[in-house]
């Protein structure tokens, strides 16, 4: 019974499983090792050594191994490249030898020569840290066309919405000639200048528009050899020298610490003429000097007279202070273009014989270094400009050979100085050094207690500050607001989201909503720029220098502060609608009036971004609209983008002059949906070249 019990144990279906692969195991064992025995097959060739202590080793006396495949041919000329030097050494096969053979020494092969040297083009070190020591690489090859000056023509879709136009045939705008790679029209008219009756008091610095007939027609070139714009915060210490390709500012101010060449770029050291040692140290002096000038609380918007290269509005930028620095296109014309470069605010702007482009009580702290301006001339017409611009309660600083050399010329220049502003109400609150500071009344009881007959006197009520387009200067004081309107702005940064008292007197319909019309608006644009962030990466993309084509309140700026991003916006307010641009300033931002018939004051390659939010269907009643995009194109820079979010009236217009002039385009719906009457076009501008 035992017995047939271990029988049918033998029987199960486990003990039958194990058996069998313990059976199939060894037939594969045994056939292996019979095919590797066997002289057709062709082993690996490889030496191996048995494992062993180190006591074993220094005990063994050295030893050869011989491989197992001694005294066997193969054939390698499969892996072999045919035409290599071992190809012809090798192709005959050994023959088997009776003895082994000597053991040759051969010298070892020489090291591989070191690896050349890899330029980064990123922010990423070869540890994969951030860093910024990095170089910024030339144009894409995809963002480089080629725009040959050839009239040839392209194709583009015709007719309305829905595509039922057809292909139309656009001629595509050539290129300028390379004399006007620096070209603004409304500076550089040397017809209209010529035509001038007087250029003593700074006329041909100022605004000459050509006739409607003879405008640009073509696409400004970048210069030679031009590159993508070293980004912030580098460049406000280094930019490309093939960019601005202009030496003599270097030539005339390297010895006061303006700017210098080296190898291919500018630098800019941080000096100026009268802050040699460097701008923040000339910062925190003016600051100490007075307590209430707090730069980035009470001190937010600055206006720099005779700029230079802007180091001065550079360095205040680190402090969150924003600054438009101002210069006329003379003998230094660069110097605006340099500021640009950095990525710095900056304007082609005159004190002559008009009116700045800026509302009255804009700057909380007015600055002239140096600025070569006779600001005593003409009854004080262009210090009266200071105080029209000049909020109420807000410092003007002055740094000039007056204020601390005793030559007897520069004395009777002080004490004219000092008598003018004396008559202007404003109080020397201190003068230390080579600077003097003063400081405009908060209201006008100082103003109202002069003499009757004493000058210059106050303008006349029906006068508006803040008319200021082709505005000739005026020799009388602004009076300032007997509401305290401008005088009473909060600190940064509660300034810029709380609708300022001056939103009362903006011309426009809405009369008791203008508060919500603010925050509506801001609101708008925060979750705007939200979804810019979002959808389109704008946090990724390279922007610095930003123009809003029409700000309205200036919602779309601050919502760019608000989301954190590395850029200034300048904010522009068109003429055809209403001024908004003392409520801009209120809120701690730059602006300017303009009228987009008209070039803008600016040198060709300013901006990273341009947006025009509802501009073309206003403009178009009045303006060209092919002007308006050449202009466009012609303070853009190459790689940058324009935004424009307009109603789909007009974006068939947009698009084809958009290829005429090289952009590459995309519309795209906005977030109501495809059946919106508004559209959103999305342009690049490439590099063209000959």
């Amino acid at each position: 019974m035992k017995l047939l019990a271990g029988v049918d144990l033998l029987k199960t279906p486990a003990v039958i499983k194990t058996l069998s692969f313990l059976f199939i195991s060894i037939a594969f064992f045994y056939f292996g090792k019979r095919w590797s025995e066997s002289d057709d097959y062709q082993q690996l060739i490889f030496f191996s050594s048995s494992a062993s202590s180190d006591a074993d080793a220094r005990q063994r006396p050295p030893s050869v191994t011989l491989s197992p495949n001694l005294g066997k041919s193969f054939n390698l000329s499969s892996l072999i490249t045919p035409g290599s030097e071992e190809y012809g050494q090798m192709s005959t096969a050994s023959t088997p030898a009776s003895s082994p053979p000597a053991v040759a020494v051969t010298a070892s092969p020489p090291p591989p020569p070191p690896p050349s040297q890899i330029t980064r083009f990123g922010i990423v070190d070869e540890n994969g840290t951030m860093s910024n020591d990095f170089e910024v690489g030339n144009f894409d090859p995809d963002f480089v066309d080629d725009w040959k000056n050839n009239g040839s023509e392209i194709q583009a879709d015709g007719g309305k919405e829905g595509g039922d136009g057809g292909r139309i045939t656009i001629k595509r705008y050539e290129l300028c000639p390379e004399t006007m790679r620096e070209y603004i029209p409304c500076l550089d008219n040397v017809e209209a200048i010529k035509k001038l009756n007087s250029t003593e008091k700074g006329e041909k610095f100022e605004r000459h528009c050509p006739e409607k007939d003879k405008g640009l027609n073509c696409l400004v070139p970048a210069p030679k050899g031009y590159r993508q714009p070293i980004p912030w915060p580098r460049s406000r210490d280094e930019v490309w020298f093939n960019n601005v390709p202009h030496t003599r500012l270097a030539e005339d101010k390297g010895g006061q610490n303006w700017i210098y060449k080296e190898k291919d770029k500018f630098k800019f050291p941080g000096g100026g003429t009268q802050f040699i040692h460097g701008a923040d140290q000339y910062l925190t002096q003016i600051s100490q000097m007075v307590s209430d000038i707090t730069f980035g609380h009470h001190i937010r918007v600055v206006l720099d007279i005779g700029c230079g290269v802007a180091s001065f509005g550079a360095y205040l930028l680190s402090r969150n202070v924003v600054t438009m620095s101002v210069a006329p296109k003379d003998v230094h014309e660069n110097q605006i273009q340099f500021a640009l470069e950095r990525g710095v605010p900056a304007m082609v702007a005159a004190f002559a014989t008009r009116r700045l482009l800026y509302p009255s009580q804009a700057f909380d702290l007015v600055h002239c270094s140096r600025c070569r301006i006779n600001w005593t001339r003409d009854d004080g017409i262009l210090l009266l400009e200071v105080n029209r611009m000049l909020r109420a309660g807000g410092y003007f600083a002055w740094a000039a050979q007056p204020v601390y050399k005793h030559e007897l010329v520069l004395e009777e220049q002080w004490e004219e100085m000092l008598n003018l502003t004396l008559r202007l109400c404003w109080e020397l609150v201190k003068k230390e050094g080579y600077i003097a500071i003063w400081k405009k009344p908060m209201n006008n009881t100082c103003y109202l207690g002069r003499g009757t007959d004493t000058n210059p006197p106050l303008c006349e009520p029906n006068d508006d500050p803040d008319n200021v387009w082709y505005t000739d200067l005026k020799a009388c004081i602004t009076p300032l607001p007997e509401n305290g309107y401008g005088a009473n702005a909060t600190d940064w940064p509660a300034r810029l989201q709380n609708p300022p008292d001056r939103l009362q007197t903006i011309l426009m319909d809405a009369v008791i909503s203008r508060n919500e019309l603010f925050r509506a608006e801001s609101k708008y644009w925060n979750e705007i720029i939200g979804s810019y962030v979002r959808a389109l990466h704008w946090k990724d993309i390279r922007l610095r220098n930003v123009l809003d084509m029409k700000a309205g309140f200036g919602g779309f700026a601050a919502a760019i502060v608000e989301h954190k991003l590395d850029c200034w916006v300048l904010n522009v307010v068109p003429v055809s609608g209403p001024n908004t641009l003392p409520v801009i300033y209120d809120r701690g931002l730059l602006g300017v009036m303009h009228d987009w018939c008209e070039p803008f004051d600016t040198y060709p390659r300013t901006y990273d971004l341009l947006h025009a939010a509802g501009l073309f269907s206003v403009e178009k009643k009045r303006c060209n609209m092919s002007s308006i995009m050449l202009e466009m194109d012609r303070i853009l820079r190459p790689g940058g983008r324009v935004y424009i979010r307009d109603s789909i009236t007009v974006m068939d217009e947009l698009q084809e002059i958009g290829k005429a002039m090289g952009w590459h385009m995309t519309l795209r719906d906005t977030a109501e949906g495809p059946h919106a009457s508004y559209r959103i076009l999305t342009c690049d501008k490439h590099l063209l070249h000959t």
